[in-house]
């Protein structure tokens, strides 16, 4: 009996060894932040054999092939005019006015992270309200003459979800291109067939970066988190709400949902055209599916509809460079003073978190408001974790009270402002395919301050003494899940 316990424990230890020495090879055979590194490392040593199947679907990077896709992808009719555009701005004299080269310094940023296009002239329409919003874009569905490009994380199978199917596919049937673009992890229960309808009257769906063999191929931790619509190139959608019940208050677990999302008309409409089309084009695999003829999608702006001037602005996977977070962290740095932002989840990377500190200890009006509730646990305990570290700092948190807190807003100094798709956090920055709309226009960014106002008037302040009477158990909670921040 002696000799058997020996060799189970020999068998233990040997499985333990193997198990260590394949964590080690697997985190550091792929090139990934120190963060991620350590928190893979944690995964897999703590969990044995199934920290691996956990890796399996969740740790491993995109395919090269498809990563290169997303990088060259032809340039679109636009890119002759951002190259104009780059040259007057290196070649502007230097500005005397602070917030004038502010701006420009902002503009020139992109322009070189992602090629953005500034339009000037844009009309913008912020809507908090899903009820208000889908209206208004499925009456602007019905009445798309020539092109009607949709790509959402999140379509599902459901009361506002088969209303928009139905609308596509009458759309569809009178001639109209319609093409629909979903995340397949996102819009998860919803299969391929749900669309057979819309493809039988000649519309096109399909999911991002389709695959025919998810289980060993696509790796599930890089989501299209993108939210875009636009329609015959004229109009365009942009910000935080999907395409489903909950996202209009209908289920009670989230209770009334508090979102943000642009509706705009103008320039701007081309950086969120340009975008779909990329992810369209890496998505199909015949090139017979593939958008070429670009011109007929890039309609010639006649009218100044407005006066926001604004950038369209995404990043993924694709790049070494988190274009999104840089944007947050030069409005950050250039805030003279206030900072008021609004995120669901609240996991900054220490860049970021270093960032926030620095404003709200010079002085900086640091407000940032997140959700009273959870939608994921692990996610909104590193929440927690991060909101009492910059509570500490001075930073002033606000938890949203009435309902779930969805929007991802930035508004700096009542002058510049970013509403898009990604949130504060590791996933948003490294993980998944963004989109944000970075403005410029006191008029826009105060028409957003004033729904932060209102929404405090909804909020509760925590304060650090809040953060300290937490039980003992519930900090715990919240350290670990910091500690699987960079992966969750």
């Amino acid at each position: 009996m002696a000799l058997t316990w020996a060799i189970v424990r020999w068998i233990i230890l040997a499985i333990i060894l193997i198990n260590e020495i394949a964590a080690i090879y697997t985190v550091f055979r792929e090139k990934r932040d120190i963060a991620a590194t350590w928190a893979w490392l944690l995964v897999l040593t703590l969990i044995p054999v199934i920290g691996f199947i956990i890796y399996a679907f969740l740790g491993r990077k995109l395919p090269h092939r498809r990563l290169n896709l997303m990088k060259t992808q032809t340039q679109l009719r636009i890119q002759e005019a951002i190259d104009r555009q780059k040259q007057q701005f290196i070649n502007m004299p230097q500005p005397r006015h602070t917030t004038t080269q502010i701006y420009r310094r902002t503009v020139m940023l992109f322009q070189s992270l992602d090629d953005s296009f500034l339009s000037q002239h844009n009309r913008v329409t912020i809507y908090t309200d899903g009820q208000k919003l889908f209206r208004q874009m499925f009456d602007e569905i019905a009445a798309a003459k020539k092109s009607i490009h949709i790509e959402f994380y999140t379509i599902y199978n459901d009361q506002i979800g088969n209303q928009l199917r139905t609308l596509l596919e009458r759309k569809a049937a009178e001639g109209v291109e319609v093409r629909v673009l979903y995340d397949s992890w996102g819009s998860m229960g919803v299969r391929q067939s749900f669309y057979d309808g819309l493809r039988e009257r000649g519309g096109h769906a399909t999911q991002f970066l389709l695959t025919h063999n998810n289980l060993f191929d696509f790796r599930l931790n890089y989501r299209d988190h993108r939210k875009i619509v636009v329609l015959d190139g004229k109009i365009g959608y942009v910000g935080g709400f999907n395409i489903g019940d909950q996202y209009l208050g209908r289920l009670p677990k989230f209770g009334p949902w508090r979102d943000t999302h642009l509706r705009v008309v103008g320039g701007g409409v081309y950086g969120l055209q340009r975008r779909f089309i990329g992810d369209w084009n890496a998505s199909v695999s015949r090139d017979s599916e593939k958008l070429n003829h670009y011109r007929q999608y890039f309609p010639e702006i006649k009218v100044q509809h407005g006066s926001t001037a604004l950038q369209v602005v995404s990043s993924g996977p694709e790049s070494e460079l988190e274009k999104i977070k840089l944007g947050y962290l030069r409005l950050i740095n250039t805030a003279q003073d206030h900072i008021w932002i609004q995120t669901p989840y609240l996991i900054p990377d220490d860049s970021v978190l270093d960032a926030l500190r620095v404003a709200a200890h010079s002085g900086i009006d640091v407000r940032i408001m997140i959700p009273c509730k959870p939608d994921h646990p692990f996610v909104y305990r590193a929440t927690q974790y991060y909101a009492h570290v910059l509570a500490n700092e001075g930073v002033t948190i606000y938890t949203y009270q009435r309902g779930f807190l969805h929007a991802k807003t930035m508004m700096i100094d009542g002058k510049m402002a970013s509403v898009g798709s990604a949130n504060l956090d590791f996933r948003s920055f490294k993980l998944n395919f963004e989109i944000n709309a970075f403005i410029y226009d006191s008029d826009t960014t105060d028409q957003l301050e004033q729904i932060f106002v209102n929404d405090i008037r909804n909020s509760r302040v925590v304060t650090v003494a809040a953060f300290d009477q937490q039980s003992r158990w519930l900090h715990f909670k919240q350290r670990f899940s910091r500690l699987l921040s960079p992966i969750l």
